[in-house]
Parts: C-alpha cells; structure tokens; sequence
C-alpha cells in the first residue's frame, strides 16, 4: 500500500503523539487507592494506555458498571489538575507535523481521551495550529469507542474519501476501530503496542519510529 499518497492522516494521540502514560498511571494508581483496590506485585498499569476507561477498569480489576464510573471520577478528578500534565511530546512528532503540512496532508487527531484533556495537551506543546480536526470522547462516555471517534472526525470533513485515509495508532485497539470504518491503519511501536499486536489485528503497516513514520507517509 502506498501510503505516501493518502492526504487525510489521523492520529491517535496517547502513545503516538504524545507519551501521557506517565500521567495515565499515576490517575490509574491514585483511583485504586482511593477505593482500597492493591495494585498487584508485577502488575503492569501499560494497559490503561489506549483503550477508554470504561473498558479497562472491567475488563483489568473486574468492575461492575456502578464502579467503573465511580472509578472514572475519581480518575477524572487526579488527571484534571495533575495528570494531564504528566506527559511529553515524543521527539521528532512537532517536526513531523510541520512537514505533514507543506505536504498538503489534514491532519486529524482521533483519541478515546476527553476531547477537552486533549485539546488542552495540544495546546502545551503548541501542537495544536497543525491539527485541522480534532475529535475525541466526551465526558459522558456516549462518544468514547475508537470507531465512533473515527466516524465523528469524517463527520467534521464533509465529502472525505475514507480509502484517502489513513489512522496512525500505537494500540490494537485503534487499529480495530480503523478496520470497522473501513480506513487503513499504521502501527507505531514507539508506544505502548508491539507487532505482534498489531500483526493480530491487521494493520496495514508497521512502523518502528517517528522516522520510519515520516518516510511512510512522506517517502
């Protein structure tokens, strides 16, 4: 597939554009200690990085519906003065954008995070003037799935070819959601995935870095 032609570029933004794991934890660990739930010894808090939280509290410590969203405002409530904060921009990715755009290319940001937390990650580090759509979750959850982000962020673009597209994301999870929108996808294992994660759910390509990225996408 060439993907050097492909002029509408979304981007998962926790673990692609940005590496907000750290911040992701410490909400994860300040959640579980505020409802008494131990963290257990070798238990990797990774797997909070990507998929919505509704998702991850069930499907990681067994959590019935009642808890997970009493998990996510206590989450909500360390991630908004503390944790949104907690990230850097991955090297390489501001570079990367302004090119993107001398090329021609829309870049579009399609991420399970509140789309507020992200706008104002993009703002930090003054990411924000090369986005030309951004679409993420909403607070109530009835926005939060990668497939209904990725039909939200089209929504924003009357008219767009979807075989014109292409999603970039570091979880499986995304590469999930660009397969149900019938958009192809890029696995980038910079983040928090690995291939044969992304082998799995069928992505199109498979990128190491943000400069093996740059020469998919721009050759």
């Amino acid at each position: 597939m060439d993907f050097k032609n492909k002029k509408i570029l979304l981007f998962d933004l926790d673990g692609t554009v940005v590496d907000t794991g750290p911040g992701i934890k410490n909400g994860v660990r300040y959640t579980l200690s505020k409802l008494n739930v131990p963290i257990q010894e070798g238990d990797t808090l990774d797997r909070f990085i990507g998929p919505p939280m509704h998702m991850s509290f069930p499907a990681f410590y067994g959590f019935s519906e009642e808890l997970s969203l009493e998990a996510i405002r206590i989450y909500r409530e360390y991630y908004s003065e503390e944790g949104l904060f907690e990230c850097d921009v991955y090297p390489g990715i501001k570079e990367l954008f302004v090119d993107l755009k001398k090329g021609g290319k829309t870049i579009c940001i399609a991420t399970s995070k509140p789309e507020r937390f992200a706008k104002l990650i993009l703002d930090k580090f003054s990411l924000s003037e090369y986005i030309d759509v951004m679409g993420g979750a909403t607070m109530d959850g009835t926005r939060e799935n990668k497939s209904d982000i990725i039909n939200y962020v089209f929504e924003m673009i009357p008219g767009a070819d979807r075989g014109n597209a292409v999603l970039i994301g570091d979880r499986h999870f995304d590469i999930d959601g660009a397969k149900a929108c019938s958009v192809s996808s890029v696995g980038v294992l910079y983040g928090y995935g690995d291939r044969e994660e992304f082998l799995l759910a069928g992505a199109d390509a498979v990128v190491g870095t943000v400069d093996d990225l740059r020469s998919l996408l721009l050759g």
